[in-house]
């Protein structure tokens, strides 16, 4: 406990809530005390030497002293191990049944006493003492695993192994990933816990964990890129070193990673390539992300604290009379009649249904909150009392239902790890689509449970059915907001199978995206705050999520215009692109910063507006392909060292390079530029990459750069402007940047198919010089009439 946490809990015990926290966390406590084993005792334990192999399709086992290791290589070039049995399912992360084995890879003896298995975009190679090596088909080593060290009770009753794995990259590789991490989204040398927390009061760069956590590693290097995903959902810690170059004739030293879990299965997954080619394999792998409705690609509005549907009105109205685009409108948990998850309080929304009615007519959507905590004794909590031999919530060892201190008081929590609760749950959502809801944010499912000291979760005791497999919350902790996604997004399709669910979520594990994104949870109200909020961004979308985004202006504090205009330019060019605020923090309206800041506002939003078909073209390219809407400037050239350094700009797309300020005073900022040339979209002017220029930055916008040669698809006319609340446009046009003389470009567009699940009609087409004159055609040749060419 730290000294804002204890003054914390010193006054909490002044609050009947605080009272019931304490006493709620003694209960957890001894419920640890009685339910979890002591370990006792342990011995130590490596694989040993080599001595024996059984070829299987894609690889094989080979088995040493001490343990037994599987190795395949699967079709596509994913490359899976496991050891001591563990194999690629059951896994919450993969999809499916998981990828094949590629047949053409076989087990072989090496010329150093090992064994290998080669394919055509990788080897992986097995010394005779368990170390694991990762190789690209020229023969370089991406990564090495050293053998493996287990730490097992002396007592079998006691529980499983500890294990510990040490990892080597090329010393000039950098890490990325590890879910959502406000230091990131390069990883420097540190210590990083795998288990999503409530960091409590807001966040900044210097806070980890936070709610979202995953065991996936991005590493690019000169050799290239991989992707190591340890498929362990318990808690642990990544320990992480950047490498050295020698200088002179001075040996390297390699970059280092080291895995200690504290239980679960050791096995691996490791996909190698290109930046596109990794993210393409993980998707493949964990499932394609899900692509949000087309209105949830504009501008939202949330606050805690709206207080009644009037005030919702008021709000959306104004909205509407300054010609401001919006989208949706959040409604937090102040909504609720008590806090009470799938109620309404009907004093302060007496009527619901006719108040999405109303948003709806102007184009504007209702979004609800949904906690995962159900209040002990109202009707959720009996409904789900009744479910299957034991009911639907989380139960101590000795068969109790654990019980937390959450917002609406004494609750139970669902154990979703568990089809049945799945189903019921999910079921619930009927409530909230009759009120008018169009879409959901999941928030305290790390899960949360109010505690003035140790972890604000449930005791580690407790126990999850884990699809039958039975276990305790040391492994059902990490996955539980994944397993309440899931329950949310099956049953939204089940109750509307016509649409396609908008659903987000605040914490989460690997695979969370085929069931939606994420925000980034209560981000404080600070400069280091806005670049916090880029760093999440870009990290999870190198995990596999592509659709995410900030509280916009921080969460708990109330911005400077400056500060709120800034974040504002940033969240526009993010997928998720929401203000949020705390009951207590200032409001976030535009308007409420001055005239100034208000016009500058109304520039930002009208230019979201105008690329909306575009982030409609990157959500479905996301689901195809795997790649982030959002990119590291690395992502066309990660043998570019220089771009691989760069934190503070990213590409949206192909087409876009967008450099947010995130300092305070800022009215110029350097840009690094990736190879190729570039236009301001403000001046037009163009720059020729790689290399670093220096743009203007005035308070009223800042550098955005298009890509030669590019195809934007775009909201024609003044929709931005001119759309009022509802933000319908006059169509979507192409927009092309002039590619250079001699040079050819192209790009492709997919516009929205409807609500449903369709796949959308892809159209690519080619820009090119015809004398003096640019030219955009289609696939079939034919020229296309009122594109709108810029950079001539």
């Amino acid at each position: 406990m730290n000294g804002r946490d204890l003054v914390r809990a010193v006054k909490d015990i002044g609050t009947a809530r605080g009272r019931r926290a304490w006493l709620s966390a003694w209960r957890h406590r001894r419920a640890d005390a009685v339910g979890l084993p002591r370990r006792g005792a342990e011995r130590a334990r490596v694989p040993g030497l080599l001595t024996g192999t059984q070829p299987l399709p894609g690889g094989g086992v080979l088995r040493f002293a001490r343990a037994e290791l599987v190795v395949r290589v699967m079709a596509g070039g994913a490359v899976f191990w496991g050891w001591d049995g563990a194999g690629p399912l059951p896994s919450y992360a993969v999809a499916g049944s998981g990828p094949e084995p590629d047949p053409r890879a076989v087990l072989e003896p090496d010329t150093e006493g090992g064994w290998r298995v080669v394919s055509e975009r990788v080897t992986v190679a097995v010394s005779r003492n368990g170390a694991v090596e990762v190789r690209t088909p020229g023969g370089t080593v991406l990564r090495r695993e050293s053998p493996p060290r287990w730490w097992e009770p002396v007592d079998p009753r006691m529980g499983g192994a500890r294990w510990a794995v040490r990892s080597e990259v090329p010393a000039d590789a950098r890490f990325f990933g590890l879910g959502g991490r406000a230091a990131g989204p390069r990883l420097r040398d540190g210590a990083y816990r795998l288990w999503n927390t409530d960091p409590k009061g807001g966040f900044g760069p210097g806070d980890d964990p936070l709610y979202l956590t995953m065991p996936v590693q991005l590493v690019v290097a000169d050799a290239g890129t991989h992707l190591a995903f340890h498929d362990n959902s318990w808690d642990g810690r990544v320990l992480l070193r950047e490498g050295e170059e020698g200088a002179g004739s001075g040996p390297d030293r390699p970059g280092a990673s080291e895995m200690r879990m504290e239980g679960g299965p050791l096995r691996c997954w490791v996909l190698v390539g290109t930046p596109a080619r990794v993210l393409q394999g993980w998707s493949g792998l964990t499932g394609a992300a899900a692509v949000p409705p087309e209105w949830a690609l504009g501008y939202q509005h949330a606050r805690w604290g709206f207080g009644s549907a009037d005030e919702v009105r008021r709000v959306v109205a104004a909205y509407a009379a300054r010609g401001f685009p919006l989208s949706a409108v959040h409604l937090d948990i102040d909504h609720y009649d008590g806090h009470r998850a799938f109620t309404v309080d009907e004093e302060k929304f007496p009527d619901l249904p006719l108040l999405a009615g109303e948003l709806g007519e102007a184009g504007v959507r209702l979004v609800s909150i949904v906690d995962p905590a159900v209040k002990v004794g109202d009707a959720v909590h009996v409904s789900g009392r009744a479910v299957g031999a034991g009911g639907a919530f989380v139960r101590d060892a000795a068969g109790r239902e654990v019980r937390g201190e959450v917002w609406p008081g004494e609750c139970a929590y669902p154990d979703f790890t568990d089809p049945q609760v799945r189903e019921w749950w999910g079921g619930l959502y009927g409530e909230r689509l009759a009120q008018g809801f169009a879409g959901f944010w999941h928030d305290m499912n790390e899960p949360v449970s109010f505690k003035p000291f140790g972890d604000a979760t449930l005791p580690r005791s407790a126990r999850h059915a884990l699809e039958g497999a039975g276990g305790d919350h040391r492994e059902g902790h990490n996955v539980y907001a994944l397993t309440m996604a899931r329950a949310g997004w099956e049953g939204l399709v089940r109750l509307r199978p016509d649409e396609r669910p908008f659903l987000f979520s605040r914490s989460g594990w690997a695979g969370m995206q085929r069931y939606g994104g994420s925000w980034s949870g209560d981000v404080e109200t600070s400069w280091e705050g806005l670049r916090a909020s880029l760093a999440l961004v870009l990290g999870l979308g190198l995990c596999g999520v592509p659709y995410s985004g900030p509280d916009v202006g921080g969460f708990n504090g109330s911005p400077s215009p400056e500060l709120y205009v800034r974040w504002l330019q940033l969240g526009a060019y993010l997928p998720l692109f929401r203000t949020h605020s705390a009951i207590w923090a200032g409001r976030r309206e535009p308007w409420e910063f001055g005239p100034e800041a208000e016009e500058q506002a109304r520039a930002v939003l009208a230019e979201r507006e105008r690329l909306r078909p575009y982030f409609v073209t990157l959500a479905h390219l996301a689901r195809r392909t795997g790649a982030p809407y959002v990119r590291p400037l690395w992502w066309g050239a990660p043998e570019e060292r220089g771009l691989r350094d760069c934190e503070d700009a990213f590409l949206l797309g192909d087409a876009l390079l967008v450099a947010p300020v995130l300092e305070c005073g800022a009215d110029r900022r350097a840009v690094r530029l990736p190879r190729g040339r570039w236009y301001d979209t403000a001046t037009g002017a163009a720059h020729e990459g790689p290399g670093q220029i220096l743009l203007d930055a005035p308070r009223g916008r800042i550098p955005v750069l298009a890509r030669a040669g590019s195809v934007l698809a775009v909201r024609g006319g003044r929709a931005g402007a001119d759309a009022g609340a509802g933000g319908c446009g006059d169509g979507v046009e192409l927009e092309v940047w002039a590619p250079a003389r001699g040079r050819t470009g192209g790009g492709v567009v997919i516009r929205d198919p409807g609500p449903g699940f369709e796949a959308g009609v892809v159209e690519r087409y080619t820009v090119r010089w015809v004398g003096d004159a640019v030219v955009v055609e289609d696939e079939a040749g034919e020229v296309v009439r009122g594109v709108r060419v810029r950079g001539v």
